[in-house]
């Protein structure tokens, strides 16, 4: 287990974690770093929003993806501001 942050999509969450922690596939990337363990998931009706928030997730610096884990939206708030030089 390594403090990896893995993002994807799946319409059943419970399958998809275990068939991840059973590591079948050697090539995929989840596999070298079992087990793994759910912290956040979001919830969607249509696929292709599921999936432009998984792209748009992807794109997060790992410290706004932390934020959101830990519920900290004062900081995710924070973190979504750019910063302009003068």
């Amino acid at each position: 287990m390594d403090d990896s942050l893995y993002i994807g999509v799946t319409n059943n969450l419970e399958i998809r974690v275990a068939q991840h922690n059973e590591g079948n596939d050697p090539k995929a990337f989840t596999h070298s770093r079992r087990p793994l363990v759910l912290v956040h998931s979001e919830s969607f009706v249509s696929i292709l929003k599921a999936i432009d928030r998984e792209k748009q997730l992807k794109k997060w610096s790992r410290v706004k993806k932390e934020a959101l884990i830990n519920g900290d939206f004062e900081k995710l708030k924070a973190k979504s501001k750019k910063n302009f030089k003068e």
